[in-house]
């Protein structure tokens, strides 16, 4: 048995979905009953799973709507320029 939680394991697996482009940013995630049924654990499980990708900033849950993948945010680097020419 792998030493990591089970949850960490769907969380890694749907994170992977999201950079390799599979599940694109604004894609919706399915729900987390099905995403437990599709992974054969058991719901909470799944709903930590969804919480851990929202920790990490790369999903967004809307109530009543679902649950979507983020857009990548900016990198911030850049100093705004309205701020930097006054």
């Amino acid at each position: 048995m792998s030493p990591v939680y089970v949850y960490l394991q769907v969380a890694h697996h749907i994170a992977e979905q999201i950079r390799t482009g599979r599940l694109p940013a604004g894609a919706r995630l399915p729900a987390e009953r099905d995403l437990a049924e599709q992974y054969g654990v058991a719901i909470n499980t799944a709903r930590r799973a969804v919480r851990e990708l929202r920790d990490q900033g790369l999903v967004i849950t809307v109530p009543i709507k679902g649950t979507f993948v983020q857009a990548e945010q900016p990198s911030g680097d850049a100093p705004e320029e309205s701020e930097a020419d006054n």
